[in-house]
């Protein structure tokens, strides 16, 4: 069940400031989930706690981030001593009660509504008053994961790019109810993390899947019709639009079957047949052809 928002609860309890963030957790240790506690982490200014129910996969999320760490240490860009102190800032739980105190929570575990809902409904009896419940989805609407809770005012969407430690951008979004205190406290922790925040309205894909899944999707329809093959056309976009990666090997570097579910996102919140997904793309995600992370999707890759 769905919790209603609490009108009486006021503004000035929504969110502690970020100089008072103690504890950042973050819930789901797969690719973004570990890159999000990577740079939290190398920020030096907060503990923070990795969640996830698979003890295997903690345990590959930390081999993971000890490998980019040392990748910057290569580059000089990291000294050996601030990356030793960067992995003991580090906590793997399995347990989501080892968030109890946190003081934002960012969940970025499968693009499910759902299965969101009911972290975030656990979250609200979990957390202290103050806490902050952020959401790395790409697409899933902030209002309506925020009904999962008391304090709707105090969820907010924090959308990071992969990889996070590398990416520039977070793309803040606010929830119907998201109070300016959320809001400003989140966006100072993007910026302390030294991102580039862009704030986007609550609405279907928000502004950068909005804008990039249809190019991605048409981008599958010329294979599905035959206009070109994968190489051609991403050698197309690539040379002759100057994008850094083509758009169907972006495609299997976010993974099929995310970029199904945004388009399904698209296509049922906007109800316009031009987010209609790729009958190609439905067909590769049924086969378990997901991208570079299956080893094989519009293209192959080594696993």
């Amino acid at each position: 069940m769905m919790a209603t928002a609490n009108p009486a609860q006021s503004d000035s309890t929504a969110a502690t400031s970020t100089c008072s963030i103690k504890t950042v957790g973050v819930i789901g240790a797969g690719q973004m989930g570990n890159g999000i506690a990577q740079v939290m982490a190398h920020l030096g200014a907060f503990n923070v706690i990795l969640q996830d129910i698979e003890r295997a996969q903690l345990d590959k999320a930390k081999a993971s981030i000890d490998k980019s760490l040392g990748k910057f240490v290569e580059k000089a860009t990291l000294s050996a001593d601030d990356k030793s102190a960067a992995m003991e800032r580090l906590d793997f739980q399995t347990d989501l009660q080892a968030l109890s105190q946190a003081d934002v929570v960012i969940e970025a575990i499968v693009e499910n509504e759902t299965i969101k809902q009911q972290v975030f409904q656990k979250l609200d009896s979990l957390l202290p008053p103050h806490a902050i419940m952020a959401s790395n989805t790409s697409s899933i609407s902030i209002t309506r994961l925020a009904t999962a809770t008391h304090r709707p005012e105090q969820v907010i969407g924090m959308h990071f790019m992969n990889p996070v430690p590398l990416m520039k951008l977070v793309e803040i979004i606010r929830g119907a109810q998201t109070s300016d205190t959320t809001y400003q406290t989140i966006l100072a922790l993007g910026n302390r993390l030294g991102k580039t925040c862009v704030c986007s309205q609550d609405y279907p894909g928000f502004i950068a899947n909005r804008i990039l899944m249809p190019m991605l999707n048409e981008a599958m329809f010329a294979v599905y019709e035959g206009v070109g093959s994968p190489q051609d056309i991403d050698t197309v976009m690539k040379l002759g639009m100057n994008h850094p990666m083509g758009p169907l090997t972006l495609a299997d570097f976010i993974g099929l079957d995310t970029c199904l579910s945004i388009l399904n996102v698209l296509h049922e919140g906007f109800g316009d047949p031009k987010y209609r997904p790729c009958p190609l793309l439905v067909q590769k995600v049924n086969a378990g052809y997901l991208g570079r992370k299956a080893g094989k999707g519009f293209f192959t890759y080594d696993v």
